[in-house]
């Protein structure tokens, strides 16, 4: 007996212990679902190239102590006037005083504010037109209350006095970061402003997407704070995003988790027509749910932004298998009059083998996104192949237990369990038989109009985009019908995503880039060549020019004029070691990067990395770019900048988030590009070789397969057409495509090569094989699609493009398997050789029936 007929056997046979030994497996792995962890950090989609590697050696040697900065936008009819600067310095005061702000707040300078520039010159040149004043006025910063103090002693023509001092076009670039680029030198009006917090918690490092607790509760607070005080003004940072990303995780699933479930007890009512089969339905799903999960808290997999997906995955896939299962069992009860034991017992016989080649190739598509440099893919990859495993023990093992046990006990009490097929009449019926009459009557006709959109869905993928931005992750703002939903299923507000809209207009330190240069940078070519890399970043179109009109790059030589006009010493020591006049040290570099650190060893850090052994080992260019430029071109601009200083002793690397996004979306392609060759080649061998063994035919495994192939290039070519890109998510859609829609071929070859060994004419066999499966597939498909489509609903717009765009998936494997399959089958038929012939007709076992004797 084959292996199959014995596990159908012990199943229905043995049910009672089968139930039992699945109740105990679901405990045990349902125990790690308290175990199972979240991130929503965007660091974990980080690879270990050079750009990396640089970003961590920056993080780690160039002052940043892994602290972060919090950009407060102020808006108000005029950002320059004396209440709304000082008003800033008041928020600072606020902030200081507050209980959660504060301890996050550096020990040193943590305010960068046009006011306090304002306040400070000021005062200094109050100090130094009082010959009287000890220490040096230079060299004392006042203290806030003194600034506030300052503020207030003075009319707005003194304020404008001042401010036409801080922002001369001719003077330093620094003050402009503060403004919008649309400022206009000399002007003393202006609608925004920019205030930069930086704040570090606990010595942690604060990374894209994740932020510590008090990081995320202090820009919260302060968040709450800039409101009160400014109607229009708001804070963003990485806790602001972080708390976004986190309740748009749990937002999204507990909206489309619910959702999913409804729609699939609205399909099953529909196609079951039974309570105790969609019971038995929905309690299967729950359990697959609980499998993979808790198998993720056992294996320690996170639950991230992409595994949002896999509720809804299962959710279809789990009842795409009960369906098959349903539905073939009601076929042979109404045909053959079995009870509900002897009927479940033939068709798990026969089905199971289809069910488990089904799975195989699924996992196959899956699992080649191992392949994937990028770990979260990987991570789903896994996640979504044990998913599928589960989905098939508990619907190939658990739930037919189940039901025949609660059937046969109804039945012994009168209960008639016997219900018609979905499919198999009706209108229903005529639309699945459209195949069925192509096939039959033009083949070629249907095979030459599927080539003809096949060339154009090709053409079209060629125009897919690959994207990483961190605004993927940003949760739009929800439509108004949502507030209207019940408690749990209400969605929060979200405003990250609008507010980074109206910081592309200033200097978001959120979009810097940075070249690290590593080598002989004591050279006395260093800084010339340094100041050379300003004029090519000054003609990059991504780099941002500020309002003064100079490029927002700050360097070694940027942040060495800055400290030159304030410290007289470093001043001589800086024009000291320019010989030839240009503004640039061209000599003794070393002593120059020395009276730097001893004239303000804080601000030489950010840019000069000095080791503890007193050795100059790099420097670094910072370069601020056009906040709605993408990570690619970002990330082109700033190697051209450092391509530009590599080479004669210097080492040249473009860095940065954006840089490093940047890569992420090259192997987001090299995943999308890989996982298909791999799935495609391991599904192609696998049915190569079983169609070779149970059919005698190894082209059925071509066949089989071929209508997948072109809904590959029908889901790319509707990508291109509906403008979506491959991104972390939508990235997996191809070996998706090929790992769930096969299923609906084997299932379709495996129930005609049934339907033709049982002696059924190849006309016969195909109206039965499209009408039964052909119902079944209908079912699922729905199913399926509807588990998908309903992350159209979930917040995070990378999930709404791949419900929908998995959704169409589905469909497109549907209809090849119904629509095109169908005449490729009668053409196979129609040129197979003899011995294949002999091989198809030949009476079939009872034992491995998978619906008939």
């Amino acid at each position: 007996m084959a292996a199959g007929s014995r596990l159908a056997e012990t199943v229905t046979e043995r049910r009672r212990a089968v139930i039992t030994v699945m109740f105990v497996l679901t405990i045990v792995l349902s125990g790690g679902v308290g175990s199972l962890e979240y991130s929503s950090s965007l660091d974990q989609f980080k690879s270990d190239g050079p750009e990396a590697e640089r970003l961590d050696y920056v993080e780690t040697n160039f002052g940043d102590e892994g602290g972060t900065t919090t950009q407060i936008l102020v808006r108000d009819e005029n950002v320059l006037s004396k209440e709304s600067l000082i008003a800033t310095l008041e928020l600072q005061r606020e902030f200081r005083e507050d209980g959660t702000v504060s301890p996050t707040l550096v020990e040193d300078d943590p305010f960068a504010d046009l006011s306090t520039i304002v306040a400070t010159t000021a005062i200094r040149e109050e100090r130094a037109a009082d010959a009287r004043t000890r220490p040096d006025p230079s060299t004392v910063d006042p203290t806030l209350d003194e600034q506030i103090e300052q503020l207030e002693s003075m009319n707005q023509s003194e304020i404008d006095a001042v401010l036409d001092t801080v922002l001369d076009e001719d003077g330093s670039a620094e003050a402009f970061v503060f403004l919008p680029t649309d400022y206009e030198p000399g002007s003393m009006e202006a609608d925004t402003r920019l205030l930069f917090v930086t704040q570090q918690a606990d010595g942690q490092q604060v990374i894209e997407g994740e932020s510590s607790e008090e990081i995320v509760e202090s820009q919260l607070a302060m968040d709450a704070m800039v409101e009160d005080r400014f109607a229009d003004g708001f804070a963003f940072g990485e806790g602001i995003i972080t708390d976004e990303i986190d309740r748009s995780l749990v937002d999204s699933l507990s909206l489309v988790l619910p959702l999913a479930l409804l729609f699939v007890c609205l399909v099953l009512t529909v196609a079951y027509r039974d309570l105790l089969d969609i019971l038995l339905g929905l309690a299967g799903i729950v359990v697959v749910l609980l499998w993979t999960l808790g198998f993720m808290g056992w294996v320690g997999i996170p639950f991230t932004q992409i595994m949002v997906a896999v509720p809804a995955l299962l959710v279809g896939l789990s009842i795409d298998y009960a369906i098959h299962v349903f539905m073939r069992h009601r076929e042979r009860r109404e045909e053959e009059r079995d009870s509900s034991g002897a009927a479940m017992r033939i068709v798990l016989g026969g089905l199971g083998v289809a069910l488990l080649w089904v799975t195989t190739t699924a996992v196959f598509g899956f699992l080649s996104n191992l392949v994937s440099p990028v770990a979260p893919i990987r991570e789903f990859g896994v996640v979504s192949a044990f998913g599928i495993v589960a989905a098939l023990l508990v619907f190939g093992v658990l739930v037919p237990a189940a039901k025949v046990e609660l059937d046969e006990l109804l039945e012994a009490r009168g209960i008639d369990r016997r219900n018609r097929a979905f499919g198999t009449d009706g209108a229903f019926a005529n639309v699945l038989s459209l195949g069925e009459r192509a096939a039959n009557r033009t083949p070629w006709a249907v095979i030459c109009a599927v080539l003809l959109v096949t060339a154009a869905g090709a053409a079209g993928a060629t125009q897919v985009d690959t994207t990483f931005e961190r605004e993927d992750f940003i949760a739009d703002d929800p439509p108004a019908w949502m507030a209207s939903l019940p408690g749990p299923l209400a969605p929060g507000e979200y405003g990250a995503k609008e507010d980074l809209a109206v910081l592309n207009d200033h200097a978001r330190q959120d979009t810097r880039t940075q070249v690290v240069v590593t080598g002989d940078v004591t050279d006395d070519r260093t800084l010339e060549r340094i100041a050379d890399a300003h004029d090519v970043a000054a003609d990059r179109n991504a780099v941002l020019v500020l309002s003064s009109g100079e490029t927002g790059v700050r360097s070694p030589i940027s942040v060495m004029r800055a400290v030159a006009a304030e410290d007289e010493e470093f001043a001589e020591a800086f024009v000291a070691a320019d010989t030839d006049g240009d503004g640039v040290p061209d000599e003794d570099v070393e002593s120059v990067y020395d009276a730097f650190y001893e004239a303000d060893e804080e601000r030489a850090a950010e840019v000069v990395h000095r080791t503890d052994d007193g050795e100059y080992e790099a420097v670094r260019m910072l370069v601020t770019m056009q906040g709605d430029a993408s990570s690619e071109v970002m990330a082109d601009d700033t190697r051209v900048v450092a391509s530009s200083l590599d080479g004669d002793g210097l080492e040249a690397t473009a860095t940065g988030q954006p840089v490093v996004f940047s890569v992420v979306e090259d192997e987001l392609f090299e995943t999308v590009v890989q996982s298909l060759s791999v799935t495609l080649g391991a599904v192609a061998v696998l049915l190569t070789l079983v169609y070779r063994r149970t059919a005698g035919s190894a082209l059925l495994g071509a066949v089989t397969l071929a209508p997948i192939v072109c809904s590959v290039a029908w889901i790319l070519g509707t990508m291109a057409l509906l403008g979506m890109p491959f991104n972390a998510i939508t990235g997996t859609i191809t070996s998706l495509t090929v790992g769930l829609g096969v299923a609906y071929n084997i299932h379709m070859t495996e129930r005609y090569l049934l339907e033709r060994r049982c002696g059924e004419v190849p006309a016969e066999a195909l109206r039965r094989s499209v009408r039964g499966t052909g119902g079944a597939l209908l079912g699922s498909a729905a199913t399926t699609v509807g588990g998908f489509g309903v992350l159209a609903f979930a917040i995070l717009p990378p999930l709404q493009q791949f419900g929908l765009i998995t959704g169409l998936t589905i469909v497109y494997a549907f209809v090849g398997g119904v629509f095109v399959l169908p005449s490729l089958l009668v053409l196979w038929e129609r040129h197979v050789d003899a011995a294949v012939g002999f091989a198809v007709n030949r009476p079939v076992e009872a034992a491995t029936d998978g619906g008939r004797e």
